[in-house]
Formats: C-alpha cells, sequence, structure tokens
C-alpha cells in the first residue's frame, strides 16, 4: 500500500461534480483555549469518485465533511465544489450548494409526514408542483428499494428503510455530491452490510459523486474508490489509498486476500497512532 497517493487512475467515469480543498486548516477557541482541529488538507476529489474518509476519534472527519458541506466556514483555505467556490466572502455560494445534498447518521424525517412528503420536501421548499414532486419521490423511492411505502410514516419503517428514505430525500434535488456522515452507524451489522451493498449501487445508476464518513475499516474498504486517512488532531492527510477492487463488489469481496491487505494495512496505521 502507498501513503499520500494522489492518482485517482482507474476511477469509472461518473457525470458528478468535482471538489477541490486548498489549504484547509479549521480552530476552534474553547475555554481553555485555541484548538487546532484539522490542518494541511489539500484535496482533488474527481467528479463522479467514491471517496470515504476514515480516522480515529476526535480526528476532524466530520468537521471537514461539514466544511465541505458548507456547514462550517473554514478558518483558512478554500473550498471549489463544481467549478465554482463555495464561499464568497463571508458568505455561501448558492450555485456550489445546489450541488449537494447531505445524509447524517440520524434520517432525521419529520414523523408527521408521509416518506413520500418526506422524501419530496427540497423540492417543496423550492416551489416545484405537487405532481412533480409526486413523481420524483415515486421515482427515488424505486432508486433505494422502498417502493410501496410512499405513504407509510417514518415510524412503521425499519431503521435500514428510514436511512434509504433519507438518502432518497438528499437525492431529490438530483445533487451532483452527495455527502454522508455514518450513515449506517445505528443499524445492525446485516443490515449495514445490505445498505452498504444498496448505496453502491445507487452510487453506480445515479453518477454522483460520495464523500462518507466512516469510523467502520471493513466499510470504507468496501465502498472506497479511495481511502482517505486523517491522523489525529490536529487532522492531517496521513493516508490517500486508491482501492483497486472491481467493481460491482458483492459482499463475499471482504474474504478476498486483496481486500483483506487493505483492511489489515488500514488497521495498522490506525494502531500506529494510540
Amino acid at each position: 500500500m502507498n501513503t499520500m497517493k494522489t492518482t485517482s487512475a482507474d476511477l469509472a467515469p461518473h457525470v458528478g461534480a468535482g471538489i477541490s480543498l486548498k489549504e484547509i486548516e479549521q480552530r476552534f477557541s474553547t475555554p481553555d483555549g485555541e484548538i487546532i482541529a484539522l490542518t494541511e488538507v489539500n484535496l482533488e476529489i474527481a467528479a463522479g469518485e467514491f471517496l470515504v474518509i476514515l480516522g480515529p476519534s476526535g480526528c476532524g472527519k466530520t468537521t471537514l465533511l461539514r466544511i465541505i458541506a458548507g456547514l462550517l466556514k473554514s478558518t483558512e483555505g478554500s473550498v471549489t465544489v463544481g467549478g465554482e467556490p463555495l464561499w464568497n466572502g463571508g458568505t455561501r455560494n448558492d450555485t456550489a450548494v445546489g450541488n449537494l445534498g447531505v445524509v447524517f447518521q440520524d434520517a432525521n424525517l419529520f414523523p408527521w409526514m408521509s416518506i413520500e412528503d418526506n422524501i419530496a420536501l427540497p423540492l417543496k421548499l423550492t416551489g416545484v408542483d405537487r405532481a412533480t414532486r409526486r413523481r420524483r419521490a415515486g421515482e427515488l423511492c424505486e432508486l433505494v428499494g422502498i417502493s410501496g411505502f410512499e405513504k407509510r410514516w417514518p415510524k412503521e419503517l425499519s431503521g435500514g428503510m428510514r436511512q434509504r428514505a433519507a438518502i432518497a430525500r438528499a437525492l431529490s434535488r438530483d445533487p451532483q455530491i452527495l455527502l454522508m456522515d455514518e450513515p449506517f452507524g445505528a443499524l445492525d451489522a446485516m443490515t449495514r452490510d445490505q445498505m452498504n451493498l444498496e448505496l453502491q449501487r445507487i452510487w453506480m445508476e445515479s453518477g454522483c459523486t460520495i464523500v462518507l464518513v466512516t469510523h467502520s475499516i471493513r466499510e470504507a474498504v468496501f465502498l472506497a474508490d479511495r481511502l482517505l486517512l486523517l491522523s489525529p488532531r490536529p487532522g492531517r492527510m496521513d493516508t490517500l489509498e486508491t482501492i483497486k477492487i472491481a467493481r460491482p463488489r458483492d459482499i463475499y469481496v471482504q474474504t478476498d486476500p486483496k481486500f483483506q491487505s487493505y483492511e489489515i494495512e488500514m488497521r495498522r496505521r490506525l494502531d500506529s497512532f494510540s
């Protein structure tokens, strides 16, 4: 395995938007003084790439994802999304932000809305007519594998199905980039495996760029085109590895010696931080 390998060779061509991070540094003021959460992050994420961010607790994974999402302005550095600066001074660039969809660990569905209305909510907020919203929600339910559940309430769905609905909602405005923060962390192991398979399928069918944060080494190797390992705080780019395993990947690829070599090496890198 190579450390800090920056090539994105062997990635399949897709139609998502690229992301550029230059000299990102994030500092926070606390009662005990200033904390440097991230430093010296320079990264080019290719259009249509599936990038997974891995690292020890507290290394700045979620902070980095929030910076890419425009939910947090970095103390230093710049972010470009689809060729557009994410920030113009202190103001977010609506064109760049419009390329983004975000999924968190909690599905955050509104319990008083049907699954269909939850998925279509971003469209409603932007003035899309009801007939178009319903048609789009139906298409997305089919894409994420919950067709037939459009009229159900969130409480009637399993955790995995609620996350499928959350992914569908994030895709409702057809974003070029999907950002995901531990989306399957609360699911049991078997459901998580199934959701990884489904996410791979959704990514391959939609063509969007995905950036996913996880604590799971196995999940990271399974999903990633490239895997970014951050060092302990202050988070730096420790390893950037291209996962050269053919797609589509089934769950049994985890028994392949090549898969296991990536997994073992990433575990060794993580253990070396202790």
